[in-house]
């Protein structure tokens, strides 16, 4: 019963839970149990909230035996949640050194959205430090494996949240997407991962890497299952000055709808400039037969120019670490986290100190970047240069989307790679996120959906499917059509 319980879908196990065929506390057992088991293998998880976690299965299911509706379409199905939410009851670390067994004094928003909705939270899951990376071997507290090939990232930053579904962990998962970390971990893992419109999702609890780009959003294995967290975790939140006053998206109506498989009278573009000779064999052999799915779903297929996303790498790697190093500014051994002092120390030392100490080499990488960027002098040749290619990179977005209703491409340019392989080179890592980086900078909304195994290396590729700001319905109409055509392609486990 419990293996069974954890290969099933989330919307199945709500669907059993409501109806009383299973309790919750069995459901979230069964997980927690999944997790003991195998957890060792691939190093998901750095906080397991066990204890919590089913009394919080419990009070679902004394609601439900009250004859109370549940209160909310995933009452019941546990999940998994990125480390850089904030939680009061169990750490919230970001993989560092600098937050090692840190309590938040206040749940984040979406924390408390999940437990509104009752969905116990099993966990906190491993990513890069701070969310930099894309790989989560940037963690302080090592690395997560890809379940589909131990010896392979599973993407990052939220590589944990990524493996936790594809090893059958955790049915449900939340990420947070700074420049492609929901989408590329989901598409090394052949999971679903959505980054909502900025905005759409509180950002208030989330700990910054940069502002202007990180969005939390919801992670499934399947499109209906992202859509139905998507609906949970979405809404607007007086207490963030980013969130946007406006009734969320009917997402799950979209994937309900899009499961039909008829996707006549939509326009998809294909990014000329997503679309290289450079990238792995097998991920281009994949994306062109999805587009040929899509075709013969009824959609009008078209190939649209984006020039300034060739400029969006260079843009991302300026503007990100200039609010990483604005932000990480706060964590300075003077008010929380870590502190190195030996008593005989200046401030300036105890600072210095603790930071050198504290912070991984990709986190002081970034930090330095960005200090350089915003400096006296450079300021306008880099940072200012870079705000105006993202100004650029809008553009060409509402051009295309003048065009087409949705935009497609691979999620990532490759295939995981081994462990180690990319560590020393930072710049080979960041291409990786070519696909992705384009979404963020304008602030749109974006999925990825498994798109088959490639034939170079018979492992996971996604198919990326971007949307306007405040249009996330249409990913789940492509997507969950693109799904139900495309049919199953295995487990990783």
């Amino acid at each position: 019963m419990t293996a069974d319980l954890t290969t099933l879908d989330a919307s199945v196990l709500a669907d059993k839970i409501h109806s009383r065929e299973v309790s919750s506390v069995e459901v979230t057992q069964a997980h927690l149990d999944r997790i003991a088991a195998v957890d060792s293998e691939y190093h998901a998880f750095l906080h397991v909230a066990g204890e919590q976690a089913l009394e919080a299965a419990a009070a679902v299911d004394s609601s439900l035996a009250a004859g109370n509706e549940p209160v909310s379409a995933l009452a019941g199905v546990p999940i998994a949640l990125k480390d850089i939410f904030t939680t009061t009851d169990m750490p919230t670390t970001c993989a560092s050194k600098m937050l090692e067994g840190w309590v938040a004094p206040y749940d984040a928003t979406l924390t408390s959205k999940l437990r509104a909705a009752g969905i116990p939270i099993l966990g906190k899951t491993n990513l890069d430090e701070f969310a930099m990376g894309s790989s989560t071997e940037n963690s302080a507290y090592g690395p997560t494996r890809n379940p589909w090939d131990t010896t392979r990232i599973p993407g990052g930053s939220g590589g944990g949240s990524a493996a936790a579904l594809a090893s059958r962990q955790a049915p449900l998962a939340i990420g947070t997407d700074t420049g492609g970390s929901i989408r590329q971990p989901a598409a090394v893992t052949a999971t679903v991962g959505t980054k909502p419109t900025y905005g759409t999702v509180s950002r208030f609890g989330l700990v910054a890497c940069a502002s202007s780009l990180d969005q939390g959003g919801p992670c499934g294995r399947t499109v209906l299952d992202t859509a139905l967290l998507h609906e949970v975790i979405a809404g607007h939140d007086p207490r963030d000055s980013t969130s946007i006053d406006a009734p969320v998206r009917p997402v799950v109506a979209a994937a309900r709808e899009g499961a039909n498989g008829d996707l006549r009278g939509v326009k998809v573009g294909v990014v000329k400039e997503l679309h290289s000779d450079s990238y792995q064999p097998g991920v281009i052999v994949s994306f062109d037969a999805a587009v040929e799915q899509l075709k013969a779903l009824g959609a009008e297929v078209v190939e649209v120019s984006c020039p300034s996303f060739e400029y969006a790498l260079a843009s991302y790697y300026l503007v990100l670490p200039s609010e990483v190093s604005s932000n990480l500014a706060r964590f300075d051994a003077m008010r929380y986290g870590m502190r190195v002092d030996d008593g005989n120390m200046s401030a300036d030392q105890v600072m210095a100190a603790t930071r050198a100490a504290g912070f991984g080499p990709e986190v002081k990488r970034r930090i330095m970047i960005g200090t350089y960027a915003l400096s006296s002098g450079y300021y306008d040749a880099y940072y200012g240069s870079a705000l105006k290619v993202r100004t650029l990179i809008a553009r060409d977005f509402d051009k295309a989307y003048e065009q087409v209703d949705v935009l497609v491409s691979p999620t990532s340019p490759f295939t995981p790679w081994k462990l180690g392989e990319k560590v020393g080179d930072p710049l080979a890592m960041y291409l990786s996120d070519l696909c992705t980086l384009p979404t963020n900078l304008a602030g749109h909304c974006a999925m990825s959906v498994p798109s088959g195994l490639s034939a170079d290396d018979n492992l996971p590729v996604g198919l990326q499917i971007m949307a306007p700001a405040m249009a996330d319905e249409r990913l789940y109409r492509v997507g969950a059509a693109y799904e139900a055509a495309r049919g199953a392609i295995g487990t990783a486990v």
